[in-house]
């Protein structure tokens, strides 16, 4: 999430909608706030087309919904939109809307990192459907793969190599595959602009 854009005062989600649906760009909302989507530079849309052609691949003819980025996910009165989402049980009466999926994925951009890491890690694993969320870092091969099972949720790092099992659709995600055909930055430049989104928070 960017800076919350300009409002003299919180917004109810009522309000919210209504901007939103009228609205030519995206806005996340949390806390009453409204939030403006920044676009995504050609490496975060590269990761996030891998990983979500193999989530479409996987689930096609099958009862899953896979979704990328502009269906917003409900998380009690926030909302969201996930660089995917996987949603397999009986769909929402809003067309624009999921509040029950079964796998999260955020692609981390130097601005989001960090909320992709705590704020949202913990309204994500606050639904009762989710049984996996991935935070895939865009400046490294790393993934933080967080999972439920009944001993509650677990997280594991992965670095340079890995495999990753999805809960939904049932499929088997490796690194290779996420990364695939992307460039990554010298370390200078990856620190510089790390460094730059720090100094705007």
């Amino acid at each position: 999430m960017a800076d919350p854009t300009p409002h003299d005062r919180p917004l109810s989600v009522e309000e919210y909608l209504a901007f939103e649906r009228s609205s030519p760009a995206r806005h996340e909302y949390v806390d009453g706030y409204v939030y403006a989507m920044t676009g995504p530079s050609r490496r975060h849309s590269r990761i996030a087309g891998n990983i979500f052609a193999r989530l479409w691949a996987a689930a096609r003819g099958g009862p899953c919904r896979v979704h990328q980025t502009d269906i917003e996910l409900r998380v009690g009165r926030n909302y969201y939109y996930p660089d995917s989402m996987v949603a397999c049980g009986p769909e929402p009466d809003d067309p624009y809307v999921e509040n029950a999926p079964c796998l999260v994925v955020e692609v981390t951009s130097p601005s989001t990192a960090r909320t992709d890491r705590r704020e949202k890690a913990t309204a994500y694993t606050a639904l009762p459907s989710l049984g996996a969320y991935l935070v895939v870092d865009q400046g490294r091969r790393l993934v933080d793969r967080h999972w439920h099972d009944d001993a509650g949720w677990h997280r594991v790092t992965l670095v340079g190599h890995g495999t990753i099992v999805l809960p939904c659709p049932a499929l088997t995600l490796t690194l290779d595959e996420i990364y695939e055909g992307v460039e990554f930055p010298p370390p200078e430049e990856t620190r510089r602009v790390r460094e730059e989104a720090e100094a705007y928070r």
